[in-house]
């Protein structure tokens, strides 16, 4: 089990907490300080199942000064993440090939 982690987040605390009192011990991710890739964020938007545009955390600054209201193609979209990782939702806990964003952190309780 990864966990992409921001560690400011309650919801990311949360949801770490839930893995752990459940005795798993995952490898955790501070996406915030090692920048995850293009190739990565691909990878976590198939586990997940989603668009891009749908892991974006619409409320950030950075989001709202410079994208919003935009056309955006998928493309640019995982580049303003790569290049913002502030912009990518979270916690994101994977298993294998299944992902999932812990809001509400309950949710990941669906992976074990």
């Amino acid at each position: 089990m990864k966990i992409y982690h921001n560690p400011k987040c309650s919801k990311s605390r949360q949801t770490l907490e839930i893995i752990k009192e459940n005795n798993i011990e995952p490898e955790i991710v501070l996406y915030l300080k090692d920048e995850l890739s293009y190739q990565e964020i691909e990878s976590l938007l198939a586990k997940l199942d989603l668009k891009p545009i749908e892991l974006i955390r619409k409320g950030e600054a950075i989001w709202k000064e410079n994208f919003k209201g935009k056309e955006l193609t998928d493309d640019q979209i995982i580049k303003a993440m790569t290049e913002n990782s502030k912009l990518i939702e979270r916690p994101i806990v994977v298993v294998g090939e299944k992902a999932i964003i812990g809001r509400p952190p309950e949710l990941v309780k669906n992976l074990f």
